[in-house]
C-alpha cells in the first residue's frame, strides 16, 4: 500500500475558519507548530504495544505528523454548532492504546489501515486516522467519516457539521 500524507501548507495563516483557528490556538496550536519528538515517543509506545490476544497498531507518516502538528492538544468547541453540539477534543493518540483491533478490524472494512488520533466527548468517542489522512470516529453508535483531511475533520468537529455515518459496503471518499 503506496501510503501519501497530507500536503498543506503548515504556517498558513488562514487553513481554518476564524472559529476553528481561535479553538485551536486557545488550546495552544500556531502555524508551525511541530513537536516531533513527542509524535515520535507515541509511535514508539503505539508500536510496542500488543494486546493479550496479539493485536498490535500500525504507524504511518500521516499519523505522526498530525500528532507533531497537534498532538497533545484537548480543544475545547467554539460555540453550538451548527447542526450538532461540537464536544471537547483530546489529541493524544495514546487514548486509544487498547483499540488495536477495533482499528485493524474498521480498517480491513474500509480498505485501509487505521491508527489511534485521540477521543472526543470526553472519551465517549475515539478518532482514528488512515495512511491518507482521512478521519473517522468510532463510538457507541457506529463509526464516522469526519474528513479527508485532519483540517477537514477538525473544522466537522469544532463547527459541529454532521460526519457521514459508515454503513455497509461504504469506502470513504479518496
Amino acid at each position: 500500500m503506496t501510503t501519501a500524507s497530507a500536503s498543506y501548507d503548515r504556517s498558513s495563516a488562514t487553513r481554518f475558519p476564524h472559529t476553528v483557528d481561535t479553538a485551536l490556538r486557545t488550546a495552544g496550536w500556531e502555524p508551525g507548530r511541530w513537536d516531533i519528538k513527542q509524535a515520535e515517543y507515541w509511535a514508539d509506545a503505539l508500536r510496542d504495544h500488543t494486546t493479550a490476544a496479539g493485536h498490535r497498531h500500525t504507524v504511518f507518516p500521516a499519523a505522526v505528523e498530525a500528532w507533531a502538528e497537534f498532538g497533545g492538544l484537548t480543544v475545547t468547541a467554539p460555540g453550538p454548532g451548527r447542526q450538532i453540539a461540537p464536544t471537547t477534543l483530546r489529541l493524544d493518540p495514546l487514548t486509544g492504546l487498547h483499540l488495536a483491533r477495533t482499528l485493524a478490524d474498521l480498517g480491513r472494512a474500509l480498505s485501509t489501515e487505521l491508527c489511534p488520533l485521540g477521543t472526543e466527548a470526553d472519551g465517549n468517542a475515539h478518532l482514528a486516522l488512515d495512511a491518507t489522512g482521512r478521519v473517522y470516529s468510532i463510538d457507541h453508535t457506529g463509526d464516522w467519516y469526519l474528513g479527508a483531511t485532519l483540517d477537514e475533520a477538525l473544522t466537522t468537529l469544532l463547527t459541529g457539521l454532521q460526519p457521514a455515518r459508515l454503513t455497509t459496503g461504504d469506502q470513504p471518499p479518496r
